[in-house]
C-alpha cells in the first residue's frame, strides 16, 4: 500500500527586487545606538515599499550592518528584498556583479 503524503505549503515568490537603502538617518543618533537605528531604517525602508509588515532580515545583512561595529554602521547598503505568497519578505544582500 502507497502512502499518500500531505502536500507541502509551497512558498512561491512573488516580487524580488534589488534596492540601495541610505542608512544616513544613523548618523542622527548617538554614536552607541547607531547599528540599532541602521536596521530599524532598513526594515522600515522595505516595510514601506512592499506594503506588508512580515519582513525577515536575514543573518547576512544583520552581520554587513554591524560589521565595523554598533558606532559605525555602512551609510548605504545593497539589499535583495523577496515576496512570498503569503506577504512574507525576506531581506538578503545583493549579490555584486
Amino acid at each position: 500500500m502507497a502512502e499518500e503524503e500531505a502536500p507541502v505549503a509551497e512558498k512561491r515568490i512573488i516580487e524580488e527586487r534589488v534596492y540601495t537603502i541610505p542608512l544616513k538617518t544613523a548618523r542622527y543618533v548617538p554614536p552607541n545606538r547607531r547599528a540599532n537605528k541602521a536596521v530599524r531604517t532598513l526594515k522600515k525602508f522595505i516595510e514601506r515599499h512592499f506594503k506588508t509588515e512580515n519582513v525577515i532580515i536575514l543573518p547576512e545583512v544583520n552581520e554587513k550592518i554591524w560589521e565595523r561595529g554598533i558606532e559605525k554602521p555602512p551609510r548605504k547598503i545593497r539589499v535583495k528584498a523577496s515576496k512570498d505568497s503569503e506577504g512574507i519578505v525576506e531581506v538578503s544582500l545583493a549579490v555584486e556583479e
